[in-house]
C-alpha cells in the first residue's frame, strides 16, 4: 500500500510540479552558495528538482533529512547543511515556508525569511510573498553569505 502510494505521488509530481513563480531568477542572480535542505525522501527532492528544471541549480547541495537523524523540526538538517557548505550557522539565511522549518532554522541559529504566498498568513518571522522581492532581503551587509532554500513542503 505504502509502494503503491509513494508510486502514485512520484508520478503526479513529474507530471505537475512546476518551479515557484519567480524563483529561477532569483537562483540566476544569487551570489552567495545557496543549497536545499528537505525533509523530503532524496528521491523525492531529486524527482521534483529534476521534475521542474532545478536540478542543476543545486548540484551537489542537496541536503535531505535521511542524513541526519532528526528532522525538521530539530534542528539537525540546517547544521549538517552549513557545515557541508563550511559556512557558520550565523552567518546562513533559510528561506522557509513551514512553521517547523522557521523552528529548526532559529534553533539552528540561523536568520529565517518566510515565504507565504498569497492567501497564507505570515508567521513570526520576517516574510515575503513573491519570490522576486527575496533579493532585497538577502542584504549582503547583514553578514550572511549562504542560503538554504526549501525543494518542498515535506
Amino acid at each position: 500500500m505504502v509502494r503503491s502510494l509513494t508510486v502514485a505521488v512520484d508520478v503526479a509530481l513529474r507530471a505537475q510540479v512546476t518551479p515557484l513563480p519567480g524563483i529561477v531568477p532569483v537562483l540566476q542572480q544569487l551570489r552567495t552558495p545557496f543549497c536545499v535542505a528537505s525533509n523530503g525522501r532524496p528521491e523525492k527532492v531529486a524527482l521534483t528538482l529534476g521534475a521542474c528544471g532545478m536540478a542543476t541549480y543545486f548540484e551537489g547541495r542537496i541536503f535531505t533529512a535521511w542524513e541526519v537523524a532528526r528532522g525538521r523540526p530539530a534542528p539537525d538538517l540546517f547544521l549538517l547543511a552549513t557545515s557541508r557548505m563550511g559556512v557558520p550557522p550565523a552567518r546562513c539565511v533559510v528561506v522557509e515556508d513551514s512553521e517547523s522549518g522557521v523552528v529548526a532554522a532559529r534553533s539552528a541559529g540561523m536568520r529565517v525569511l518566510r515565504y507565504v504566498p498569497e492567501g497564507f498568513t505570515p508567521g513570526s518571522v520576517r516574510s515575503f510573498r513573491r519570490m522576486a522581492e527575496l533579493p532585497s532581503l538577502l542584504d549582503p551587509a547583514d553578514g550572511s553569505n549562504s542560503v538554504s532554500v526549501r525543494a518542498d513542503s515535506q
